[in-house]
Formats: C-alpha cells, structure tokens, sequence
C-alpha cells in the first residue's frame, strides 16, 4: 500500500499553478529600493529648485524691515 497522495488533490498540492517569477523578499527589496530611489529623486529636484532660486521659499512677509526702535 502507497502513502502518496493520488488522484486530483494531490497534483494540484505538488504542482502550483502560476509559477513566481519573484519570491516574496525580492518583491520586497526590490520595491523598497524602486520606492527609495523615487524619493531620492524628488530630493534632488526639489533641493535644485532651492538651490536656482532661493527666495521662492520664502514667504514675502518676511522681506520686509524689522523697525529699530
């Protein structure tokens, strides 16, 4: 007498159906440096545009002149 599985049941559980081109922690890994590097990037320009003008940054309230008493 055989143990092993037979029929249906037990070739569906052996075989998957879809193969993964990716296990799970690569997805991972990858999606969190694909994320990263889009933060990177949003850095950069943002600290580009600061860097070619400054005083867009810079609510005009506070160009005026403090008075001196």
């Amino acid at each position: 007498m055989s143990s092993a599985p037979t029929g249906k049941e037990g070739l569906c559980m052996e075989t998957p159906t879809v193969l993964p081109t990716m296990d799970v922690d690569k997805a991972v890994a990858t999606a969190f440096v694909v994320l990263l590097g889009l933060f990177l990037l949003a850095m950069t320009v943002r600290c580009a545009r600061l860097v070619v003008d400054p005083y867009s940054a810079i609510p005009t309230s506070t160009w005026e002149e403090e008075p001196i008493n």
